[in-house]
């Protein structure tokens, strides 16, 4: 029986060997970095953050610390399928971004794009409940507390206020 010699994804090449780098890997319609992390590099999908990229690795069976684009293709594949397929049913109750859901009631963790079209309906339906975040949300103004007295202004400069054109300059009382 002929020992067969399993390549480590953080090991690097020799110098015989050709170095194969992805420099773009596409997941959830997202093109990330291939020389990042896996841990790292996930975090440029909206609605991923470090700890679930972690989590996201840990599952797919692949080390968070190897570089992305070093990582081969049944690797990329198992990281795709547990990031598009699987992401609501192993992520914690505690840790999903958009907990019972308006419309199912369900928990679920929305990434990439549907996210942003998430949030964009979440303020329409405040908007149209009229409710006080919603009237906030329309008038352009701060929604979560802030102050807005002195904070947050826009429009004219405020404060100080300028010398007419019609006044003449005041001169200078320096004496010399």
């Amino acid at each position: 029986m002929a020992k067969e010699k399993i390549k480590k994804t953080d090991e690097k090449p020799k110098a015989g060997e050709a170095e194969e780098l992805k420099h773009i890997v596409r997941i959830l319609t997202t093109d990330l970095e291939g020389k990042k992390q896996v841990q790292l590099a996930l975090t440029g999908i909206k609605g991923v953050g470090r700890r679930v990229a972690l989590i996201f690795a840990a599952k797919a069976g692949v080390n968070p610390h190897a570089i992305l684009g070093r990582l081969s293709d049944e690797q990329i594949d198992a990281l795709k399928d547990v990031i598009e397929q699987k992401a609501n049913e192993i992520m914690p109750e505690w840790m999903v971004n958009n907990r019972r859901d308006l419309n199912t009631g369900a928990n679920l963790h929305i990434m990439a794009s549907d996210l942003a079209m998430s949030v964009r309906e979440d303020i329409d339906i405040m908007k149209k409940t009229r409710s006080y975040k919603g009237i906030r949300h329309e008038r352009g103004l701060r929604v979560r507390g802030q102050r807005t007295r002195s904070t947050g202004r826009t429009g004219a400069i405020v404060g100080v206020s300028r010398k007419r054109e019609g006044t003449p300059a005041p001169t200078s009382t320096k004496k010399e």
